[in-house]
């Protein structure tokens, strides 16, 4: 079907940083059923079709998983264990006892398990794509039709797909994938996770994306969520000296973070699921928040004080000499746990997640806390700990207590709700150094689902009410002399990060392409230069107006990144 023009700018939701221009190349639509439907064989036998579909599929990404490392090989052993779900072959076994062919009951049972994902929003919604995948390879086995694929165009090129599979986007090669943008997705799914890793620019839940005609020109703003289509001979130059100028600090931009007048600020890895060896091997200073989810999702029960000794063991000695600071499981809303049942909700999000399990599930949180305080001893490593979602001076004092009295000798919280912003000042007393999550702080400010594409210019992290919150929270640690970290990806853009410093972070975590960006910005300007930028930001009606003042009165070999 032949596309639209579209509008020569396309606005979506920033997802990984970066610029590139080039081509556009369209992935293939998946695998359709044929409009006649045959008649269906006996039950079980198609029930045993479907099952062999679904196994190879699950076989196929443990192969390409055992050949990759990292967050590549976590995810798509995350997304085999979704083709193995036995509620998913129960939902097929219905579909082919009702008279389904095996592909129709593969289809029509994924299609009813994603819908259910995605009525469930959050970080189940975001699976919905990869259970999406697991249907149309399943589907094209079933009818001996040729596998959902990347297109190779020949040429360097931007991708342009509806949704980008986990099982796709491990094998992008950033020598030929210039940037990507989809049309559906958020800025925690899967492929966004593994575009960071492999440094490409990302525009996702661009809503436009479907108009983008193969072979047309277009310039992608990932820190912007901004698509250009076929853009002026100036534009294109602009964007492509960006690329370029970002390609040799990855090279050439090593070293602790300092501002020009000698201000360290550490940068630091955001690190879940994956080789902590791999991790370790960036050039950062540490790890500023180790996500512990990986240890508990897709379990039935909880791992043991043992289990997690020996993993968090391995990790601490990946990082030795360098400061980990470990986040306590982070359970419910978007990442519900078998395990841990909170009851039914009818928004998970501003229900129990987070250290408010801790009121159900005591236990938990006490085998957690002694295992790490376990792995630390073991190792010598230099580790902290904070409890995320912690709304009141009174919760952080409790986690506190309940830490130390489990051996953890440095304790934290996470500053994600604007009630604990609000009383920094009395919260930060209780603890050793705060986190700022921005995702979820952006979220509660502006009280817009962070996984929701329709609305992603609240969730800009540049709002100024957002900033205002922030800098409630660095006065705070100011005044108290208590260490105030980001851990949130706002603290990847290069020029925010400049903010982020102005508003009193005192040092930033991020994923590891993002760090070279980072540290070549503050290198340029001073403390006072980064205070001045940050009352600019403060001082603006909206995001976009902050973004272009801060631009404007940065130093023009970081305003160009």
């Amino acid at each position: 079907m032949a596309h639209t023009r579209p509008p020569s700018h396309l606005n979506g939701i920033p997802a990984a940083p970066g610029a590139a221009v080039g081509p556009v190349a369209r992935m293939a639509p998946p695998p359709r059923l044929p409009d006649h439907r045959p008649a269906a064989g006996d039950p079980d036998t198609e029930a045993a079709a479907a099952r062999r579909s679904l196994d190879g599929v699950a076989a196929r990404l443990d192969a390409q998983a055992a050949e990759l490392g990292g967050d590549a090989a976590a995810v798509l052993g995350a997304q085999a264990l979704m083709a193995r779900d036995p509620e998913l072959g129960r939902r097929i076994g219905e579909r082919t006892a009702a008279g389904d062919p095996a592909a129709w009951a593969v289809h029509n049972a994924c299609e009813t398990y994603r819908e259910l994902l995605l009525a469930a929003g959050g970080y189940l919604a975001e699976r919905a794509a990869d259970l999406a995948d697991i249907r149309d390879r399943a589907v094209a086995a079933l009818l001996d039709l040729p596998m959902p694929g990347l297109p190779d165009p020949g040429v360097p090129h931007v991708l342009v797909a509806e949704d980008l599979a986990p099982a796709d986007t491990v094998r992008l090669d950033p020598a030929t994938v210039l940037g990507i943008v989809t049309r559906y997705g958020g800025p925690t799914s899967h492929t966004v996770i593994l575009a960071r890793g492999l440094g490409l620019p990302a525009v996702v839940g661009c809503a436009d994306a479907d108009s983008l005609e193969d072979g047309a020109t277009v310039a992608i703003d990932g820190d912007e969520g901004l698509v250009i289509v076929e853009p002026d001979e100036d534009t294109g130059r602009r964007i492509r000296r960006r690329a370029e100028l970002r390609r040799s600090l990855l090279s050439s931009s090593t070293g602790p973070g300092a501002t020009a007048d000698g201000v360290p600020i550490p940068l630091l890895l955001n690190v879940g699921e994956g080789d902590p060896e791999t991790a370790a091997a960036h050039d950062s200073e540490g790890v500023g928040l180790l996500r512990t989810e990986f240890l508990f999702l897709e379990r039935t029960e909880p791992p043991t004080r043992e289990e997690q000794t020996v993993a968090y063991a391995r990790l601490f000695t990946a990082f030795a000499g360098r400061p980990l600071t470990v986040r306590t499981l982070d359970a419910g809303s978007d990442k519900p746990l078998a395990f841990v049942p909170v009851g039914e909700e009818d928004n998970p999000a501003l229900g129990v997640r987070g250290y408010r399990t801790a009121r159900l599930h005591r236990d938990l949180l006490v085998d957690q806390l002694a295992a790490i305080a376990a792995a630390t001893e073991e190792t010598g490593a230099d580790v902290r700990v904070m409890a995320p979602m912690v709304s009141t001076p009174g919760e952080a004092e409790e986690f506190a207590d309940l830490a130390r009295a489990q051996g953890v000798t440095r304790v934290g919280v996470m500053i994600e709700v604007p009630g604990a912003a609000l009383l920094a000042d009395r919260l930060l007393a209780k603890v050793d150094f705060v986190s700022i999550g921005t995702n979820d702080l952006a979220q509660y400010t502006m009280a817009t689902d962070r996984t929701l594409g329709s609305l992603p210019d609240l969730l800009d992290p540049w709002q100024p009410s957002l900033l205002s919150l922030i800098g409630t929270v660095g006065s705070a640690g100011e005044h108290l002399r208590t260490p105030v970290g980001v851990c949130g990806e706002a603290a990847a853009d290069p020029l925010l990060a400049l903010v982020l410093v102005g508003l009193g972070a005192t040092s930033l975590s991020m994923s590891a392409p993002a760090l070279p960006g980072v540290r070549h910005a503050l290198a340029n300007h001073t403390r006072s230069e980064c205070l001045r930028l940050a009352q600019l930001a403060l001082a603006a009606h909206s995001a976009e107006r902050a973004r272009a003042a801060v631009r404007a009165a940065a130093r023009p070999e970081v305003a160009a990144l």
